[in-house]
């Protein structure tokens, strides 16, 4: 099993696809302008503007041309979901989202809209600025959500520390998506209190400082996202797959960790703390409806991956 995860990771697209962009990453890091009031920029899930003592933060993200055209609701739903989490995962509050929409086909530009308002009356997010090109030549939907957040609660995911533990968090009442096999769906059928009261225990984290480091799962799956988190961090991860658990309704339907692993998981976050905090991490997850598990620890080699059966343990890439 360690050496058919080993692989699976290795030939994961989602992930290779991070690993591509990394020229680009260093060359807008490099050659860009720079303002002392940015707080924290590239790398981070949200990143974050120095407004007195409180940030602002900014997240963008762009849903699949793909997903767009064959499933315009859900793509509209998933460019609030995506972003909220983004903000939520630092422990901030999101405040609104702004979006830039094309559509060839208006009754999918309608059920694109319709997918946006349902997310933002979800996530309580309201609606403010956007671009929209019906009739257009193609499908495009993209999202900016802005929010806030006290400068000294910020969560960067770039602040691994050495032998900190890593912490999963997973919202395990969900069902599979209709997009995709690959798509943990834990908030669509749920109530809006219901969904922001998983969220606000990353906001009680961030308050009570208790993380180093932290990244919600998307569409790398748990492993994408360690990779960009000791990527940014400038250290490794040691993960042990036994300790990794699964929903039992995935189970019951036949996944495996190999296929579990390469899932979007919604309601999902990589934590990186001190051990002495870990019991209270887990109590705070587990008091808002989430199951969280120490799944490894932080080690020192720069960008290493290694992952073990608690017998063998293997160096999967270096990212």
């Amino acid at each position: 099993m360690l050496r058919k995860i080993v692989r699976s990771i290795r030939e994961n697209p989602n992930i290779l696809e991070k690993k591509d962009i990394t020229p680009f990453v260093s060359y807008i890091q490099e050659y860009s302008f720079k303002s002392n009031r940015i707080f924290s920029d590239i790398g981070e899930d949200s990143a974050s503007i120095i407004n007195g003592d409180k940030l602002i933060l900014i997240t963008t993200d762009r849903i699949r041309t793909e997903f767009v055209a064959n499933f315009p609701f859900g793509a509209g739903f998933s460019s609030i979901l995506v972003g909220a989490d983004d903000i939520y995962c630092c422990g901030g509050k999101p405040l609104a989202a702004s979006l830039i929409v094309s559509f060839k086909e208006l009754s999918k530009g309608k059920k694109i809209i319709e997918g946006i308002c349902e997310g933002s009356k979800k996530f309580k997010i309201p609606i403010i600025r956007g671009h929209t090109t019906p009739n257009g030549d193609y499908y495009e939907l993209s999202s900016t959500i802005i929010g806030e957040i006290n400068k000294e609660d910020y969560i960067s995911a770039k602040g691994a520390k050495i032998n900190d533990i890593i912490i999963l968090a997973v919202d395990f009442d969900g069902k599979i998506g209709k997009a995709s096999k690959f798509y943990w769906d834990t908030v669509t059928f749920k109530t809006s209190k219901e969904v922001l009261k998983k969220r606000e225990s990353m906001q009680i984290i961030a308050k009570r400082h208790l993380a180093h480091s932290a990244k919600d799962i998307s569409n790398g799956g748990i492993f994408g996202t360690i990779f960009q988190l000791i990527k940014y961090s400038n250290l490794g991860a040691d993960i042990s797959i036994n300790n990794i658990r699964i929903p039992p309704i995935l189970i019951q339907n036949n996944y495996d960790l190999e296929t579990y692993i390469k899932m979007y998981l919604t309601t999902s976050y990589i934590l990186t703390a001190p051990e002495t905090n870990s019991s209270e991490i887990i109590k705070i997850f587990n008091k808002h409806g989430l199951e969280a598990m120490i799944i490894g620890k932080i080690i020192k080699e720069p960008r290493l991956l290694k992952i073990n059966d608690d017998v063998t343990s293997i160096n999967v890439m270096e990212f």
